[in-house]
Formats: structure tokens, C-alpha cells, sequence
């Protein structure tokens, strides 16, 4: 059994890149998964969400990588045209307006400004997606098993709570079982008292059984029974033998919820009132916590 819940943080430097895998996860009802990367590694989202899917069925799962670059992945080129003409431009403006500078001050004033004109300086930025896989992927891996060994370990957890309520689901089901022939033995003998009350000790015993049985037909709880074991029997091969029973574990917490439901209507007795109640605070802590199972 998983738990939805989990949490790992890896992080690396190296002397190109500082890299950090941050892996989280929370409650729902579908596999709802967000993987955020710089924009320049976006053609690598894919194989994160491959790696991600192999290992999680149910949970909202968010992926964060960080990538710091230590060195510069720039290239820098000039457009010497361009530049010319800019020179030469603000040389025709110098001539025209006869504001002349000295040479010794024409390149401290002008080439700072030429640089500045859109063209001139062209930066390109080139990221080799690959050899950023081949260094984030060892690290997403480590986070990744570290992400799965937690939420691993929590599963254990609940997988105990859950087994100890179901034991005293168990144990409900099998006080309505022990019930179940008093209490016919009990509307049987009601009957037979209301008859020796209105006849004396001229009382049709077939007429009795009559009465017994529609009486049964309403309240005994025998169908009941027999289903509530069968669904707690199903529940617990769900815990024990399905990787991921969230789903089916919440399905069959809606059947024996009906059936525990319809024995407390059914029933006349405090004891076994007292039973239901037990019965249904231990099937809401199994709905409660399968929230939370894969």
C-alpha cells in the first residue's frame, strides 16, 4: 500500500551548473501531474512525465527543476555593417551641427553609444538539451526513489491504521452473527407472548410461526450479515493483495456502509445499537484514511 502523500529534495553543483529536483505530492482522485523546467529544457518534459508515470498511479504531483548556469552559455557576435553606419551617421550629425569632438574624446563618447544600438551586438544562447539530461537525470532518479521510499513508508503506516479498523469491522460482523438467531429467537417470543396475553393457553402455534415469519421478513438481518462478511472479505484482499486499492478500497467502504445501515434500522436491541455505532466511527476512520491510499 502507497500513501498519496510524499516529499523529496535533491540538489547538486557542479562546476558548469547548480541543479536542485524538488518532488511533491498530494491527495487525488487521478493522476494529476505538473512538471515546471527552465523554458530551455522543455523538450526534456516528456521523459520526466515518462519517469514520474512509471512510479505513480493516483496524486496531484508537482516536479520542480532548477538550473542555475555557472557559466555562460552565450555566444556574442558583432554586425560590423551595422555599426559602420552607425559611426558614420553620428559622424554626418557631428559635421552638421559642427559640434566637433577631439579624437582623444570620440572614443570614449561615441563607441559606448554605437554599442548600445539595436544590431550592432547580437547575443545568442545555446542549450544543449541532452548534456543537461545527462547531468539532471542521476539526480532526478535519486529524487525520484527518494519521492517513491517516502510515500512507501507512509502507505505502511496507514496500511496499519487501516487494519486495525478493519479488524474491528471484523469483530462487529461477527457480533451481528451471534445476534442474529437471539434476536429471531426474541421476535418469536414476543409473538408468543401477545397471543397468550389475548388467548390464554389456546394459542395456535401455527399461527404463531406465521406471524414469526413475517415478522422475520422485516427485520431479520440475516442477508445483511452474510454480505457485510462478504465485502469486509473483499476489503481486506484489497489491502493485502492490490498495489494501488484506493479506489476499490472507497467503493467497498459505500457497501458496508449500506449494510451496517440497514442492520441499525432493522434493529430493536441496545446492544446491537451499540455495536452499529462502534461498526460505522471504525468504517468513517477507513473512508477518512483511504483518501489518502494510492
Amino acid at each position: 500500500m502507497t500513501s498519496m502523500t510524499g516529499y523529496a529534495y535533491r540538489e547538486k553543483n557542479t562546476e558548469t551548473a547548480a541543479v536542485s529536483v524538488e518532488i511533491k505530492s498530494v491527495n487525488s482522485r487521478f493522476l494529476d501531474l505538473t512538471v515546471n523546467l527552465p523554458p530551455y529544457l522543455n523538450p526534456l518534459e516528456q521523459r520526466f512525465r515518462e519517469r514520474v508515470s512509471e512510479k505513480v498511479v493516483r496524486g496531484k504531483v508537482d516536479v520542480n527543476i532548477r538550473v542555475k548556469n555557472l557559466k555562460g552559455c552565450e555566444h556574442v557576435s558583432v554586425d560590423l555593417e551595422a555599426a559602420k553606419s552607425y559611426a558614420e551617421a553620428l559622424a554626418n550629425i557631428s559635421l552638421a551641427t559642427g559640434l566637433l569632438l577631439p579624437d582623444s574624446v570620440k572614443a570614449q563618447t561615441l563607441l559606448p553609444l554605437i554599442l548600445q544600438q539595436p544590431g550592432v551586438l547580437q547575443v545568442e544562447q545555446s542549450y544543449d538539451a541532452d548534456e543537461y539530461w545527462k547531468l539532471i537525470e542521476p539526480l532526478f532518479n535519486d529524487a525520484l526513489a527518494g519521492f517513491t521510499a517516502d510515500r512507501k513508508r507512509e502507505g505502511e503506516n496507514l496500511c496499519r491504521d487501516l487494519t486495525e479498523k478493519l479488524t474491528k469491522l471484523d469483530e462487529a460482523a461477527a457480533f451481528f452473527s451471534e445476534w442474529q438467531p437471539k434476536m429471531e429467537e426474541t421476535f418469536k417470543n414476543m409473538i408468543l407472548s401477545k397471543f397468550k396475553e389475548l388467548l390464554g393457553n389456546q394459542v395456535d402455534e401455527q399461527r404463531v410461526m406465521t406471524e414469526t415469519a413475517a415478522m422475520l421478513v422485516k427485520y431479520t438481518i440475516n442477508e445483511e450479515v452474510v454480505r457485510l462478511h462478504s465485502h469486509l472479505a473483499a476489503l481486506r484482499a484489497e489491502m493485502t493483495g492490490n498495489p494501488a486499492p484506493g479506489k476499490k478500497i472507497d467503493f467497498l467502504c459505500q457497501e458496508i456502509n449500506r449494510e451496517i445501515n440497514t442492520i441499525g434500522s432493522k434493529n430493536m436491541f441496545p446492544e446491537v445499537s451499540a455495536m452499529v455505532v462502534t461498526a460505522k466511527d471504525s468504517l468513517e476512520n477507513i473512508r477518512e484514511q483511504a483518501k489518502n491510499v494510492e
